[in-house]
């Protein structure tokens, strides 16, 4: 059931770039880029959220990294 998961992912990433690639102007090799980057990025975050639903958020992140620093200033 996980891999119709993928596959469900996989298919609306296409439709995404389907639709966006011919809308980019064809000398902005920037863009293009930038948006295959985050899509790929996006694809992969989901493919892992479909095999491990448990990962942590982004929030959590901020937080590990913010605590610290906010202990050092209350000082």
């Amino acid at each position: 059931m996980k891999w119709a998961a993928v596959l469900g992912i996989t298919v609306m990433v296409a439709f995404i770039i389907l639709y966006e690639w011919p809308k980019i102007n064809p000398k902005q090799k920037k863009e293009k880029a930038a948006v295959i980057g985050l899509t790929v990025m996006g694809w992969l975050l989901g493919v892992l959220l479909v095999f491990f639903p448990e990962l942590p958020g982004p929030t959590k992140l901020f937080d590990t990294i913010v605590e610290p620093l906010g202990k050092w200033l209350e000082k």
